[in-house]
């Protein structure tokens, strides 16, 4: 009888959890949408493990290499609002289909890129997915939102997130078997097309179940209202808590993609006996790992603190930790991963302060923000650069300073909030 009771209240909360207003369940839509959170979290870690696989198979520096994040999030910044524009033509559903095709195409071009073997190849490749990928990012994440209820959209985006956790771990993990299993044969990157052939594969089926799926085009009402009344967004830019949002976003993935990045080239610098292989695995198991309960961690940790005051203080531990990290050792490395953990929250956090109180103009600020990780195609190279010119240590400097800044933000928020109260006031926003 308990039991009975406790799976009739489980499947009753599950219901409203993902009923819209007309009455219907999305609950499978919402499942299907979740695997994408999934494939690109995959893809998005398989990335990370590039770095030093290509400067020991095409013969690079850390500084070239560096180049490997750049194609990626370059395609982040210049498909933001291109793929903005795709979902308002084409709906949410196609959309997603046309994010799929790109990354189809990315993956299916490896086979002759590995063939060829040319650096530029390889980058063609990873750009063309991160198109596809932005795409999805810019469909998936609004869309799990409008799922259900207004106000447990939250909870629907973060439960997931946290399978977009799950491929980042994975990613490294399965990648990391191919990558780097034989960097010493006739074509060293011969391998590298089968993990990305199995994403073609996994992606062509989920094209063929999203065509002939229940995938509703929904809008919230603040977007039809913001698209109807077409006001001029001037003022956006006279908001500094806005803008010095935009550039803690910056400076917050630039730091990211240089610690993500440059994780395998650390550790066989600091920890003596490790193969490339066993640092792929920890950089999916441990890093990733940490990073994925960090963001599982962060809404109990808002809830206590204000979220300036978390960002604020995060940051301020991370600054700590690259610092402890340029030390080196086991010591240091102890502190890059806890760098992983630290760093979880502060995407998220940063966006929620950066649009806070941006009223008709949350939908134009928050493509802004998501152009700002542009900051993650130019840290990597400055990063390799320093690492080239004296060590991999040395160079964690640059996400040094990038948390410095982003404390700061943190820290001054109130005051950058209050402020923009006098202006908000005078646009009538």
């Amino acid at each position: 009888m308990t039991t009975t009771v406790s799976t009739a209240a489980a499947n009753a909360g599950r219901a409203s959890l993902f009923r819209i207003a007309n009455g219907r369940n999305m609950f499978a839509t919402f499942a299907l949408v979740t695997t994408l959170f999934l494939l690109w979290g995959f893809c998005n870690g398989l990335i990370d493990i590039l770095n030093k696989h290509f400067q020991s198979t095409l013969h690079i520096n850390k500084y070239q290499s560096g180049f490997v994040q750049t194609a990626n999030y370059m395609a982040y910044f210049l498909m933001a609002i291109p793929a903005g524009f795709l979902a308002r033509r084409f709906g949410y559903k196609g959309g997603i289909i046309i994010g799929l095709g790109l990354i189809a195409a990315g993956a299916v071009w490896f086979i002759p890129a590995t063939q060829i073997g040319a650096y530029w190849t390889l980058l063609t490749g990873l750009f063309i997915i991160a198109a596809g990928m932005t795409c999805l990012e810019t469909i998936a994440n609004p869309y799990t939102i409008l799922l259900g209820a207004p106000e447990s959209g939250a909870t629907r985006i973060n439960i997931a997130q946290t399978f977009n956790g799950v491929g980042w771990i994975l990613g490294p993990v399965v990648g990391g078997y191919f990558v780097f299993g034989d960097v010493n044969g006739a074509n060293p990157n011969a391998g590298l097309y089968v993990p990305y052939l199995g994403i073609a594969v996994v992606v062509s089926i989920l094209i063929a179940v999203f065509s002939f799926s229940y995938v509703p085009d929904l809008h919230a009402e603040e977007e039809v209202k913001e698209e109807a009344q077409g006001k001029a967004r001037k003022a956006l830019w006279r908001r500094s808590h806005f803008t010095l949002g935009v550039l803690a976003q910056f400076l917050y993935v630039a730091a990211q993609s240089g610690i993500f990045g440059f994780f395998i080239n650390y550790v066989l610098e600091n920890v003596h006996g490790v193969a490339p292989l066993v640092a792929s695995k920890w950089l999916g198991l441990f890093g990733f790992g940490l990073f994925m309960v960090g963001r599982m961690c962060g809404s109990a940790v808002v809830s206590v603190m204000k979220p300036n005051q978390t960002l604020a203080v995060y940051a301020a531990i991370d600054t700590v930790l690259c610092l402890v990290a340029m030390v080196g050792g086991t010591v240091g490395f102890g502190a890059l991963l806890g760098s992983f953990f630290f760093m979880s929250i502060m995407y998220p956090t940063i966006f929620a302060l950066a649009i806070r109180g941006l009223g008709e103009h949350t939908k134009f600020g928050s493509s802004l923000i998501v152009m700002s990780i542009v900051g993650g195609a130019i840290a990597p190279p400055l990063m390799g650069h320093i690492a080239d010119i004296a060590s991999m240590r040395v160079g964690f400097l640059v996400p040094f300073a990038c948390f410095i800044l982003i404390a700061i933000y943190g820290a001054l928020w109130p005051r950058l909030e209050a402020a923009d109260a006098q202006v908000r006031q005078t646009d009538g926003a």
